[in-house]
């Protein structure tokens, strides 16, 4: 990987925490980081998903990995100051909507208390610079409007995942505004958060997910179920939000007090995409007969879920200079070709064979993404002299 070009170079001997990279995106994110030439700090408890991305690229052994909780404050406290991270970037998070239904108290002490405690860390230490807290397309107030939420519209929700992240928001805010006045905070950090849409990509084994559920299906051969076709989403896969991430990072670092604030990362398409487009395409690029979609009979104890949630990301686009690479369907195929992979070896281990490795497919899809990046004059993804040369349109 072309470690110096992105992200202006950024990262390279930058110690960076990221909390929650024992998850999908997490995992992601630890392994573009790294191979930036971070210094990349791992912080997160296990999760109960099985496979994990994390062990199927061997990431323990590339980077730190501490085990810890988010609600011990003074864990992540010492872990700051054993490590020294000059950027931490927050993701984990209880995220499924139908889980917080279940757990809403650890929903709500996860993405609200855990906020804080990260948060609180930091004030506490002293090497951190930037902070970016990643919360989730959730935070606005439902109106079901046809048009994408901006920064500025009403934060809200109804179900205790939408709810927690919007008040994690909150207290993001609070922290921001209040750092330096009357002694909050003894040293100056930049505060952002993220608010990106429905994330979607290789090694995503979560459950009640609509592409995690249709990959299992497709690779057991069994009919695809689809419990909400009609329903409209901000589908991106996972590195355009990483781009965004790094990109906000990036500007964090060099100008803080110009972008400490909250930032939509949202897909290309304004048009809507539904579930079931999602899912009949997934099929369609798998190899499997149209026939194996199924719209699964909806339960009359089905919980509340927004029907339309559409991102407006102007202000990303008009002052980052970011905009996405890939179309939705494009995200789609490299979905599919991650998963036929893992499963290609996934058949060869249980044979036998050796232990399954994801990390050069990864590495080969950020290539990919970079390159794409950069044929698209996509500032991040540019040499440095010609970054400022170049300022991508909106369409």
């Amino acid at each position: 990987m072309d470690k110096q070009t992105p992200f202006r170079g950024t990262f390279t001997g930058l110690p960076v925490l990221v909390t929650g990279h024992t998850g999908f995106k997490g995992s992601w994110l630890s392994i573009w980081l790294a191979e930036l030439g971070a210094r990349v700090i791992g912080y997160s408890r296990d999760s109960g998903i099985n496979p994990r991305n994390l062990e199927l690229c061997h990431l323990k052994s590339r980077i730190t990995h501490v085990r810890g909780d988010i609600s011990d404050c003074e864990s992540l406290k010492r872990t700051i100051e054993t490590h020294q991270p000059q950027l931490v970037i927050h993701m984990a998070a209880q995220s499924l909507v139908k889980e917080s239904y279940q757990e809403p108290k650890r929903t709500f002490d996860t993405n609200v208390g855990g906020t804080v405690n990260v948060l609180e860390a930091i004030r506490k230490t002293q090497s951190v610079r930037a902070f970016i807290g990643v919360t989730a397309d959730k935070v606005y107030e439902n109106q079901e409007w046809v048009w994408g939420y901006r920064e500025n519209d009403r934060l809200g929700g109804h179900d205790p995942y939408s709810v927690s992240k919007a008040i994690a928001e909150l207290a993001i805010g609070s922290y921001r505004r209040s750092w330096g006045e009357s002694g909050f905070a003894d040293h100056p950090v930049a505060i952002a958060s993220t608010r990106g849409g429905n994330v979607i990509g290789g090694g995503d084994f979560a459950k009640d997910g609509l592409v995690p559920d249709c990959i299992r299906a497709l690779m057991q051969g069994v009919p695809v179920k689809v419990g909400s076709p009609q329903s409209v989403r901000p589908w991106q896969h996972v590195l355009e939000l990483l781009s965004g991430y790094l990109w906000l990072a990036v500007h964090l670092l060099q100008e803080p007090a110009s972008f400490s604030e909250a930032w939509n990362f949202g897909p290309q398409e304004q048009e809507s995409v539904t579930c079931e487009t999602i899912a009949k395409e997934l099929i369609r690029l798998w190899g499997a007969s149209s026939d194996s979609y199924q719209a699964a009979q909806a339960s009359p104890n089905q919980p509340h879920e927004t029907l339309v949630l559409r991102l407006n990301w102007t202000k990303a686009a008009v002052r980052l200079r970011w905009r996405p690479t890939y179309n939705w369907h494009e995200g789609l195929t490299k979905i599919v070709d991650w998963f036929k992979e893992y499963d290609r070896q996934e058949k060869q281990r249980a044979a036998g064979g050796p232990a399954v490795d994801m990390y050069p497919l990864c590495i080969a899809q950020i290539d990919e993404y970079v390159q794409r990046a950069r044929t698209l004059g996509i500032e991040w993804a540019l040499p440095l002299h010609q970054a400022n040369q170049n300022v991508p349109s909106l369409a």
